[in-house]
């Protein structure tokens, strides 16, 4: 049986499949995986980091390759996935430099005793990543993990499994597994499989969590947000900013966790923003076949994504007014014209819920306190923007914004850093990616320690006492 992979420009295109993995094959995998583990982990880490920095070399070259089979499988623009590509080749060499200073055993010996901390792998990690950015979101739960000693079992999304299972494939102790929910829970629930890493939406995090949770697994969760960026009166924005923030949104079709979702502008700046912003849009916004040079919106990933997005539009012309940003191309594909909603309430659909999609609502508000308490009113809090000429007042702000990742005067992949771990709060999850805290979710810290007081002379501790 295999997973046939349609094209979302041309649905009558089958780019590739994989074969699907039976749940019953799960426990040969895992035991696989851990037998190499044992034999991995002891390999000196200069030589593990040897081994993925040859493979980072060779994700590079293989770039346009690669781009243009996962420009044709998911959607995106051939463009964005060159970049998306090299990113993740950028940051495998980044975890090789910063690897021996995070991975190093430490030894403490002073008047208290002695204590040595370990960071130890945790076995087999369960990687299961999603569709819209599956290359770089793939790599950031593979190059730690790899680089710590552990080995990976990685399940990518079925909508996009062609370019991720080739640059897996370039990288050392790395198997790819393909199939749905009942594949996923085999993982979880294997003894040997030491931690669970999952990006995706909340449901299926909720299905992961709990399992995990009844096998006592500990898992890293990057899950859905619905970011607002606020722009504070004093806003200060130039063509090139309303480029940017346009694609904020409207990158990747609008499915990107970390996309600006809802716009909250000053109801007395409200005229000039939606002038520029729809200027810009209409400067940027080219929908089309994401292999040609030039479009930089391709289609949504399914027909049924195409339909969700469409009635959320729907509702939003009826309780509000729609501005159309850009026109698609007439065809087959799974093509949805980007929008800017006008005057919805905040309880409309596409305000409450995050769209994954091209439609973004813009409000307006009046007082900064006001603001505040409506980009909070979210279940969610993964990422959010505050825009401000005042980068002091933007911070302050900031403090006071529920999100675990806040932009400031600008939003999405333009904010990102290697050095600043990403992750959310709320529903939007748990742990961190990126930077090194992104890099300590793959280790735990074992301890050796002897108290000062019960070395060679110590005197021990008083008849009767116990230390507090």
């Amino acid at each position: 049986m295999r997973i046939d992979r349609e094209n979302p420009a041309r649905p009558y295109e089958i780019v590739g499949s994989v074969p699907v993995t039976a749940p019953d094959a799960v426990d040969v995998l895992v035991r696989r995986a851990d037998r190499r583990y044992r034999l991995w982990s002891r390999q000196p880490l200069s030589e593990r980091l040897e081994l993925i920095l040859q493979g980072a070399e060779r994700i590079a070259a293989e770039r346009d390759t690669l781009a243009m089979l996962l420009a044709r499988e998911s959607g995106k623009p051939v463009a964005d996935c060159r970049g998306e590509i090299a990113f993740a080749a950028t940051y495998l060499r980044w975890v090789c430099e910063r690897a021996p200073a995070i991975y190093a055993e430490t030894d403490t010996d002073d008047a208290q005793g002695r204590l040595r901390l370990t960071p130890r792998p945790f076995g087999v990690i369960a990687a299961v990543t999603p569709w819209n950015a599956p290359i770089i979101l793939s790599v950031l739960k593979l190059g730690p993990a790899l680089a710590a000693g552990n080995t990976v079992l990685l399940k990518p999304s079925p909508f996009a499994p062609l370019a991720v299972s080739a640059v897996a494939a370039m990288l050392p102790e790395t198997t790819v597994v393909h199939g749905g929910p009942e594949l996923v829970r085999a993982l979880i629930t294997h003894p040997a499989i030491g931690k669970i890493a999952f990006t995706g939406g909340e449901r299926a995090g909720r299905s992961i969590a709990a399992a995990a949770g009844q096998a006592l697994k500990p898992v890293v969760l990057e899950l859905g947000g619905n970011d607002p960026a606020v722009f504070l009166d004093d806003f200060a924005l130039g063509p090139d900013d309303y480029e940017r923030l346009v694609l904020a949104s409207f990158a990747t079709s609008g499915q990107v966790c970390m996309a600006a979702k809802r716009l909250y502008v000053p109801e007395h700046r409200a005229t000039e923003f939606l002038d520029a912003y729809i200027a810009a849009a209409r400067r940027i916004l080219r929908v089309g076949d994401p292999v040609d040079e030039g479009v930089t919106m391709g289609p949504v990933i399914t027909g049924a994504a195409a339909d969700r997005v469409r009635g959320l539009v729907a509702q939003a012309d009826r309780l509000g007014r729609v501005v159309r940003l850009a026109k698609s191309p007439v065809g087959e594909g799974y093509f949805v014209d980007p929008v800017l909603a006008l005057d919805l309430p905040d309880d409309a659909a596409l305000v409450r819920d995050e769209q994954f999609g091209p439609a973004v609502p813009l409000l307006t508000y009046r007082t900064e306190a006001e603001v505040l308490a409506r980009a909070n009113d979210s279940e969610l809090g993964l990422g959010a923007s505050v825009w401000s000429a005042d980068e002091s007042r933007a911070f302050a702000f900031a403090a006071r914004v529920e999100a675990g990742f806040v932009f400031v005067n600008t939003h999405n992949r333009t904010g990102m850093s290697l050095r600043a771990p990403f992750g959310g709060t709320k529903r939007s999850g748990y742990g961190r990616e990126y930077a090194e805290e992104g890099l300590r979710e793959y280790v735990q810290t074992t301890v050796t320690h002897l108290p000062a007081a019960f070395r060679d002379g110590g005197e021990g501790l008083p008849a009767g006492a116990y230390p507090r």
